[in-house]
């Protein structure tokens, strides 16, 4: 990860829609290089994809928990069938695996805070496994506009032989 690396995908961060041209006008290179730096950003899996982010407000959810679940019996199977139903829930927008005194951490937003607790008591706790729910709820949700990719370790030195 170069420089220009870390331009682009500030420059996309910010605007994953504008034109090749406009990111290669923001960065300082030409629009061929540009493109090709791009291309290598999604080969390498450092871009995963583009996605509309949406204001949850606008869409009726504007109301978010995070919600701590403990799995019983904390076995493979049962750990990686939660995960998925889970995973699957319109409320659900983010899914953590965690580990300590919880197997989960689920972000959810709902209408309301009946929302939330039909959310808890209608689909969590009728599930088996759910040993344990523990809920919070959210007041603001702050989120860095872009995430700046980690500083590049120097190489350890090489011993003598």
């Amino acid at each position: 990860m170069d420089a220009l690396d870390r331009a682009l995908l500030r420059e996309l961060q910010d605007d994953a829609r504008q034109t090749n041209r406009e990111l290669a006008a923001r960065t300082g290179v030409s629009p061929s290089t540009s493109l090709e730096r791009v291309r290598l950003l999604r080969e390498r899996g450092v871009i995963t994809g583009y996605h509309a982010a949406v204001d949850l407000e606008a869409v009726g959810r504007p109301v978010q928990a995070l919600i701590s679940v403990r799995i019983r019996p904390p076995a493979r199977p049962v750990i990686e069938g939660f995960r998925e139903w889970a995973a699957r829930l319109p409320e659900v927008i983010g899914l953590f695996v965690t580990s300590g005194a919880h197997d989960f951490l689920i972000h959810v937003a709902a209408p309301d805070v009946n929302g939330v607790y039909a959310f808890v008591i209608d689909r969590l706790t009728e599930r088996r496994e759910v040993a344990d729910v523990q809920t919070t709820m959210v007041y603001e949700h702050v989120r860095p506009r872009r995430i700046e990719p980690a500083a590049e370790r120097p190489a350890a030195p090489r011993r003598k032989r």
